[in-house]
């Protein structure tokens, strides 16, 4: 009898494996079908006159510095404490992999043409002729984005306040602290950076980049050529070596950079210009800083940090049309606008979900990849498998602090949905919705 029970009972086994079977890829057939839905409803209310690759540029600008952070940074388990490291240390023939992932000149060129736009909007809107701005014009204008830019930071500063007391009472050492502390607020030195040169627009927004690249290439002459200058000089590049790209951008507003010559110009300019710099200048070949060295590229700028930008914009000026044409695809153009969405949330705390796994890593011990010093191949590959989980931990982050970026939800009284948009040939013009707002 147990015989004839289990073998009546087999088929009606196997026919539900086979029902569960058939129900699974009609459940990945909806999933993908409700994903296309949503694409092409973010698509659907975008602006046609909107620049689509304006967006594609900042998104992949600030994925690139995520990525190099992920990439490059070691927190380095030694005993009790924490501290950094880095690849390039170790292996300089990594080097490379900074070029692919510093990707700042490109974040303030578009920062620059965003801001220049916007800023003739507001002219405009105002009445003003020429380059004149009314009374109070410009002081609305500058709150707005620098209210933009810096509520987030609001949210960050609070909670690592907290954890570096809470670290500190807890019994960590200080070294750990500081250690930590530093790697999760280094990106505040940036915004720093765009805030001045933002609050500056109105006597950028007609500068040529070549006023700036001269600055830089004058105080590198004292700091490296002339027998060594004082060691503050090097500060100046700092205002001096992002005002070139952010005055690009600038020019991109002006019309200037719309035939591919210009882009092929800083293309090749900024690569030659770079390779003579690193192979008979004695620049460094990174692109960030390495622990420990003599001279960083990045801390502050250099000529040949500046001149990388410029290949780097060139390149960005070159695939303006090629963007455009991939970002008719709702599906691509959903991604970009989602990205630009949460760009202030990703950028402030991707440094704090490495940490996160980290500290989280150390209850399972010193695991490779995470909290090893970065010597050699192995920890590379291992590095990499790590990323999933670093991006897993961001999304949480994303989650719970986009609120601040986007406002606690709460919408500004506007007619009808109406928002600013940047057009494809330059004018800026009123349109539609929330999903494709600007970031």
């Amino acid at each position: 009898m147990p015989e004839t029970t289990r073998t009546r009972r087999a088929p009606e086994h196997e026919g539900r494996g086979a029902a569960q079977e058939r129900r699974a890829p009609a459940r990945e057939r909806r999933l993908v079908a409700g994903v296309r839905r949503a694409a092409a409803r973010i698509d659907a209310a975008t602006p046609p006159e909107r620049d689509r690759a304006v967006d594609a540029l900042r998104a992949l600008a600030i994925l690139g510095v995520v990525l190099g952070h992920w990439l490059v940074t070691a927190l380095v388990a030694d005993g009790g404490t924490l501290r950094t490291a880095s690849p390039l240390g170790e292996m300089p023939r990594l080097a490379p992999v900074s070029w692919m992932f510093q990707t700042l000149a490109v974040f303030f060129m578009v920062g620059g043409h965003v801001a220049t736009r916007s800023l003739a909007s507001a002219r405009a809107r105002a009445g003003a002729r020429g380059t004149s701005l009314p009374p109070g014009v410009y002081g609305s204008w500058l709150w707005a984005r620098l209210k933009r830019l810096f509520t987030p930071v609001l949210a960050v500063s609070a909670v690592w306040s907290v954890a570096a007391a809470g670290l500190l009472l807890g019994g960590a050492s200080f070294v750990t602290v500081h250690t930590v502390v530093k790697l999760a607020l280094s990106p505040l030195w940036f915004l720093l950076v765009f805030a001045a040169l933002t609050a500056a627009t109105p006597l950028l927004a007609r500068l040529n980049p070549l006023w700036p690249l001269a600055v830089v290439l004058h105080v590198d002459l004292v700091r490296f050529g002339l027998g060594g200058g004082p060691s503050w000089l090097g500060w100046v590049n700092v205002a001096a070596g992002w005002t070139v790209p952010y005055t690009l951008g600038a020019a991109w507003t002006r019309g200037e950079l719309e035939r591919p010559r210009a882009g092929w110009i800083l293309l090749l300019g900024g690569t030659a210009s770079t390779a003579a710099l690193i192979g008979w200048a004695g620049y460094p070949a990174s692109m960030v800083g390495v622990p420990g060295a003599a001279v960083s590229n990045l801390d502050p700028p250099t000529l040949a940090a500046v001149t990388f930008g410029l290949a780097q914009c060139g390149l960005a000026l070159l695939l303006r049309d090629r963007l455009r044409r991939a970002l008719r695809r709702p599906t691509a153009w959903a991604v970009v606008a989602l990205v630009n969405l949460s760009a202030m949330t990703v950028f402030l705390w991707h440094q704090t979900a490495l940490m996160a796994t980290t500290a989280t890593g150390l209850l399972a011990g010193r695991l490779p990849g995470l909290h090893t010093v970065p010597d050699g191949p192995d920890w590379v590959a291992a590095r990499l498998l790590w990323l999933p989980v670093f991006a897993l931990v961001l999304t949480v982050c994303r989650a719970a602090f986009h609120g601040f970026e986007s406002g606690g939800g709460r919408r500004a009284p506007r007619r009808a949905g109406r928002s600013r948009v940047v057009r494809a040939g330059g004018r800026t013009e009123s349109a539609q919705p929330r999903e494709s707002r600007r970031v």
